[in-house]
């Protein structure tokens, strides 16, 4: 077999290999999504997303739902379509790294309630904006007007800053609850969860 030989299968290997992650991890993604935006899947759609999320920090709590929701839904579906793949792979990645720090004080697998699944989707979802969406994608059918070489470190920087902001932010929340629950009395009516 020749070398323009085993470099053209390769090639339609590295596509097909992207295609199928692009397809797995958008799609676990975006039905994530659906279930925060939606109830879809047995989710708990906005309002009980908004009570999960105000439970675990995030503050305002409907605001962290619904940009979770966008996220999961938007990046996912766009990682699967391979379009705009930078920004989606660094959006998904983001909002996975952000998951993955609720989950941490659990250790690393997923069956203790740890990190593991957001951080291999995170993972995963960052690979895919580095590496790019592949033949099969609709960033190549548009010449890859949203997937140019620059792109990637831009995404990922401006991504990365964003789930660090909000990682910070919840951390504060977390902390803050903390305190407050320590300083109420132990037979003091609880305050009804705002937003």
């Amino acid at each position: 077999m020749s070398s323009t030989t085993t470099g053209a299968a390769g090639g339609r290997r590295s596509d097909l290999a992207r295609l199928a992650l692009r397809v797995g991890v958008g799609g676990t993604l975006a039905a994530h999504g659906a279930q925060k935006l939606f109830g879809a899947f047995g989710g708990g759609g906005l309002e009980g997303t908004q009570g999960a999320m105000h439970a675990m920090g995030f503050r305002p709590a409907r605001r962290s739902a619904l940009v979770a929701g966008l996220a999961e839904t938007g990046g996912g579906a766009l990682l699967a379509l391979g379009l705009a793949t930078p920004a989606a792979g660094a959006t998904a990645a983001a909002t996975m790294a952000a998951a993955a720090t609720v989950h941490a004080p659990n250790g690393f697998w997923a069956t203790s309630g740890g990190l593991e699944y957001p951080a291999v989707l995170a993972l995963a979802s960052t690979a895919l904006a580095v590496a790019g969406p592949g033949r099969y994608s609709l960033d190549h059918a548009t010449r890859d007007a949203l997937n140019k070489p620059w792109m990637p470190a831009v995404a990922l920087l401006a991504a990365g800053a964003g789930a660090a902001w909000t990682i910070r932010q919840r951390r504060a929340a977390v902390a803050a609850d903390a305190q407050e629950a320590a300083a109420a009395p132990a037979d003091a009516p609880q305050a009804p969860v705002a937003s």
